[in-house]
């Protein structure tokens, strides 16, 4: 992403022609141009989180991590909120399919390759421990609490919270995530920063290129909610029509959202960065159960659709599985290929699970 003067052509051209997209789709029953649609919906999430950086580097810390972690959560709850409204009862799993699989996607996935692609560039990577041990602590409390927990409560069997809990775990959810977000980026902020990182000097985009990224962010992130709102029936149709369970949903919905940052996070790991790839992983799992899960808690709350949250017997070994592995590989503050390939194999074996539950 560039904090330069101008604005690359592609984050103006890719939402402009989702949208177009968007509307010739309504004149076009093929079923073939689902595909179209569907790359066009990644497109505007691309450019959206081009944009929302901009604005980030503009307005600075700690409102850049806000302003980027909002963006990335709006799409992620209208793409959830679009496939509930379309499935009705029976996508009440879909928000925790989703969640769960973002995290899963981040700390196996996206964790797991930076440390083996950074491992086998530079064999050993350093890492400050401060700051990683600090968002491991605020994301172990919150998945804990929104996916484990409510198998657990008895004021309505689970894995349902009843209507105070659930508004109640919102808030708690949003309270841990302000905090993290004011120690990493005011109070403890040199946690977060590799002895290079602190050394250098980030050049601030103009006000016009600013105001700009505002519009645009806009109509990438419209794009992404009608577009979702589009591809939602023929999703669901798809992964029943081939026999998968609908947790697959959720895994697709996560993969997509996490596409921008899990480049990032690997190209930095690349780069000899690790500090900076697993500030964009866990900060990105943060965001997505730390913000997510309380926006959606407050649509069923409104609208009355059920939320089911906490996970399976079985998502549960393989869960605190990887909160132990993480922890454990992320202990010293140094990593090699070992600790990337443990995580990897347990990715697999989550994407195997799904399929062959």
């Amino acid at each position: 992403m560039s904090s330069t003067g101008k604005i690359p052509v592609w984050t103006i051209l890719l939402p402009v022609l989702a949208w177009i997209v968007f509307i010739i789709g309504h004149y076009i029953n093929w079923p073939p141009f689902i595909i179209v649609s569907a790359a066009s919906l990644i497109a505007a999430v691309l450019s959206a989180v081009h944009h929302a950086e901009t604005i980030a580097h503009r307005v600075g810390e700690p409102f850049g991590t806000l302003v980027l972690a909002l963006a990335v959560t709006l799409i992620e709850v209208s793409l959830i909120v679009s496939l509930m409204f379309a499935g009705g009862q029976d996508t009440s799993v879909l928000a925790r399919d989703t969640v769960f699989a973002a995290v899963m996607i981040i700390l196996n996935g996206m964790v797991g390759l930076s440390l083996f692609a950074g491992g086998m560039r530079f064999r050993e990577q350093n890492f400050t421990l401060q700051g990683i041990s600090s968002a491991l602590t605020i994301l172990v409390t919150i998945s804990v609490v929104t996916l484990i927990l409510p198998n657990f409560t008895t004021s309505v069997p689970g894995p349902f919270y009843s209507k105070q809990q659930l508004l109640f775990v919102a808030i708690v959810t949003l309270v841990l995530y302000g905090i993290f977000i004011l120690v990493q980026n005011v109070r403890h902020r040199d946690h977060f920063l590799s002895s290079e990182e602190k050394d250098a000097t980030i050049e601030t985009p103009t006000t016009m290129v600013a105001g700009l990224s505002v519009l645009l962010l806009i109509l990438c992130l419209g794009a992404v909610v009608f577009l979702a709102e589009s591809l939602a029936p023929g999703l669901e149709a798809w992964v029943k029509s081939i026999g998968a369970p609908v947790s697959l949903v959720g895994v697709i919905i996560a993969m997509v959202v996490l596409l921008p940052e899990g480049l990032s996070a690997y190209h930095a790991a690349r780069k000899n960065q690790l500090q900076k790839s697993l500030n964009l992983s866990l900060g990105s799992a943060l965001a997505s159960i730390g913000l997510t899960i309380p926006a959606v808690s407050l649509v069923s709350l409104y609208t009355g659709l059920p939320l089911s949250l906490g996970i399976s017997s079985g998502s549960m070994v393989l869960f605190l599985t990887t909160l132990f592995v993480i922890i454990l590989s992320l202990s010293t503050g140094k990593t090699t290929i070992l600790q990337g390939a443990v995580l990897l194999i347990i990715f697999a074996i989550y994407i195997f699970s799904i399929i062959f539950p």
